[in-house]
This record gives C-alpha cells, sequence and structure tokens, in this order.
C-alpha cells in the first residue's frame, strides 16, 4: 500500500504571515529557554522547596488543555 504524495508547500501572503508567526513562537520559546539555562547557571539548580512539583504544573496544563477544548468547533 503506497502513501499518499504531500500536499504541496502554501504559496502567498496567508503562507508568508503563518511562517512568521511560527518562527516568532519558536524564538520566543528559545528564548525562554535561554532564559531559563542562563538562570540555573548564575544561581544553580533550585532545591526542591523552591519549584512546583511536577504534579501540579501537569495538573494544570490538563485543566489549560480541557479549558480550551470547549473552543474548538
Amino acid at each position: 500500500m503506497s502513501t499518499p504524495d504531500p500536499q504541496p508547500p502554501a504559496t502567498g501572503p496567508q503562507a508568508a504571515d503563518s511562517l512568521l508567526a511560527y518562527a516568532a513562537r519558536t524564538r520566543a520559546k528559545a528564548n525562554d529557554l535561554a532564559a531559563f539555562l542562563e538562570d540555573v547557571a548564575a544561581h544553580g539548580v533550585p532545591g526542591p522547596e523552591e519549584s512546583t512539583p511536577w504534579e501540579v504544573v501537569r495538573d494544570r496544563r490538563l485543566a489549560e488543555l480541557d479549558a480550551e477544548r470547549g473552543h474548538v468547533a
């Protein structure tokens, strides 16, 4: 069984806007990561008493995703 050919890349102003938005999101994520790494380099890894448990972060993110699901058509 063969796989379908991939769609050709979109062209035009909408494609350029979409690509620029993706680049901006990627740059923002990279800047956040760089800032975190610089903080760790300057101050060391935070201790458990200064950190948020991963369960709390996970539950918060799952709640955000659940809230977003209501907005999808």
